[in-house]
């Protein structure tokens, strides 16, 4: 039967999932570089595998906390990133930088609006942030708001004209009854004039006499409660400044009584679980508009949606996990077969991977679509044991875009970043990582890495305390140059990590090259059936004219006999050979 609030994760599924983490341990590392860091906050010790750090820059002025309490008032939070332009959300306002130059990243301009989190998203000229705490004004200004209720305060999403990228203009301001604690955006193939935003509010329940409607009243007495829903705000792309809310969907009903608070209702799931948050809000939905569907991350449960009808979202699956404590946020992979939740057990502030805790708390819990729902498949948690001076949980990341594979870069607070493969959703493990020692050695300040998202052949991370880092992933005995050839060419002009592209890779010869190392590196083909491959596909490259037509005849055979051996192989190693089989024979087309 299913559950009531979401299908639970059974015992039996969780020592599965145990298991999948392996031999190796139950709890975080102390056997790993990481442990044992420096402490400092420009000279804190290193460390660093397969993946090198390019550049850094310190936060604007007015950007950094005065006082060094570790307070989140000036702390760094999300980012967005539009052709050569990274935009980096702040509680205080916002930064651009112009990262043309990767290794060279400059400062374009930095805008003081205070109200927190101020997650950003860009859209053409359209930039979208998001306000949730009671010091936001609608005019951005810096002296708060000191009444219970006014007319003057602004908690929502603010909306800006930035085809001046150094004079932004605020054109828009949503009020939300929740505020904006994140927000998503959501395109329509079907409708090019306009978008979508999925507002999704965590904090108390705004009085009414400052907005009118807001209510957060039991929903079993008050069916008109803020609570148990989302925002979605329509925004007319030819007229922005008309943005309005047009439906606030309950996508945590009970289908079967209507119940508007039919999902998890808070509380522990047993002894030895977690305590896990009541179902009365999303922290942070990811959508996928290419494939009609998105994640929420939704503090009690994990939700899968239907959204080709993006006013009305429809839920298809909701699931409990008792290792939770906070639903965070979702990632799915690039065809849409598996979901990535993280769990922000701690609250983002607390040391969360100590070598006394559980690499299934405070972790991503990986799951496989099949038809619609959602079926649990494993755990991911950075390995390395943290100190208790280090704030440390599952945090913002995305995909990396290597053909054949999933793989993550995802930011861990001050556990660092950690890159991890999810291709096999239980077995999941770790290919690259930095990480940098406290900011403090006796006591605990909020910093690290807020997100760390790849955007055209870097890493970029928001780091809540220090300003931006920029990385650069070298080749490994995890990772071949070719892999991270191929994912050169996937390039975007926008990206919004909450809101999914799909990697397309183009019929290069190197993304064939791609799957073959990852044939290698399984041993499902001969070392030397890949060398033959690549010397015919390097002479077809290199040669002109009728040699060229000899070697592209040479490669023919190679892979018809590819082709042939797919049919034999394991399911994952067949899909291989079939993706580089049908790139080698576009390819091929090319050049005679």
């Amino acid at each position: 039967m299913t559950h009531p609030c979401g299908r639970l994760l059974t015992v039996a599924m969780l020592l599965a999932a145990v298991a999948a983490i392996g031999a190796r341990q139950q709890t975080q590392s102390t056997d790993d570089p990481r442990v044992g860091l420096k402490p400092g906050f420009t000279d804190a010790g290193q460390a660093a595998k397969n993946m090198a750090l390019v550049a850094s820059m310190p936060k604007p002025p007015g950007f950094d906390d005065p006082g060094g309490t570790g307070g989140l008032n000036f702390a760094n939070s999300d980012m967005a990133f539009k052709g050569p332009h990274l935009f980096i959300g702040n509680f205080a306002g916002f930064t651009f930088y112009n990262i043309e130059d990767p290794r060279k990243p400059q400062l374009t301009v930095s805008v003081p609006c205070p109200g927190g989190q101020g997650d950003l998203s860009v859209y053409g000229n359209l930039l979208f942030m998001s306000v949730e705490q009671t010091r936001g004004r609608i005019d951005c200004g810096s002296q708060g708001v000191i009444q219970t209720a006014s007319k003057l305060r602004f908690r929502g999403v603010r909306i800006f004209d930035i085809t001046d990228i150094t004079k932004p203009k605020q054109v828009a301001a949503v009020q939300t009854c929740r505020g904006s604690h994140t927000h998503t955006l959501v395109t329509n193939p079907k409708d090019k004039d306009k978008i979508y935003v999925y507002g999704s509010g965590t904090s108390g329940v705004r009085p009414e006499d400052e907005l009118e409607g807001c209510s957060g009243g039991d929903p079993s007495r008050d069916p008109n409660t803020a609570l148990f829903s989302i925002d979605v705000i329509e925004v007319l792309l030819k007229q922005p400044e008309q943005a309005h809310i047009v439906s606030r969907p309950r996508i945590f009903a009970d289908p079967t009584t209507g119940a508007i608070s039919g999902l998890w209702p808070g509380g522990a799931h047993g002894a030895g679980t977690q305590q896990t948050s009541v179902t009365n809000q999303c922290h942070d939905i990811t959508t996928f508009p290419a494939i009609g569907l998105a994640a929420g991350a939704c503090a009690g449960n994990g939700i899968l949606l239907d959204i080709r009808d993006p006013v009305n979202p429809k839920r298809l699956d909701a699931v409990v996990d008792p290792n939770f404590a906070y639903w965070h946020s979702a990632t799915f992979n690039n065809d849409g077969t598996k979901v990535l939740f993280t769990d922000e057990w701690g609250g983002g502030t607390s040391p969360r991977c100590r070598s006394t805790d559980l690499l299934t708390w405070g972790a991503d819990a990986i799951f496989d679509v099949v038809d619609g729902h959602l079926k649990f498949g494993g755990y991911y948690k950075m390995p390395a044991a943290q100190t208790e001076q280090e704030n440390c949980v599952a945090h913002n990341g995305s995909l990396i875009p290597v053909p054949g594979r999933d793989i993550k870069a995802q930011a861990w607070y001050q556990g660092g970043v950690s890159v991890f493969d999810f291709t096999e959703s239980s077995n999941a493990y770790e290919i690259a990582y930095f990480d940098r020692g406290p900011l403090d050695a006796s006591r605990i300040i909020t910093a690290g890495y807020w997100s760390t998202y790849w955007y055209n052949g870097y890493i970029y991370g928001s780091e809540i305390a220090r300003g931006l880092d920029i990385f650069k992933l070298t080749p490994s005995e995890f990772l071949s140059q070719n892999e991270l050839d191929a994912a050169m060419l996937v390039k975007f002009d926008e990206f919004n990590a909450q809101e999914q592209p799909t990697f397309v890779w183009p019929n290069e010869f190197v993304v064939a090259r791609a799957y073959l190392d990852q044939l290698a590196r399984r041993k499902a083909l001969p070392t030397d059936r890949v060398a033959a491959l690549n010397a015919a596909m390097d002479r077809a490259e290199t040669q002109t004219g009728a040699q060229r037509r000899g070697a592209l005849d040479e490669l023919e055979p190679l892979v018809s006999q590819l082709e042939k051996d797919a049919g034999a192989a394991t399911p994952r190693n067949a899909r291989t050979m079939r993706a580089a089989v049908a790139v080698m024979r576009e390819k091929s087309r090319s050049l005679r």
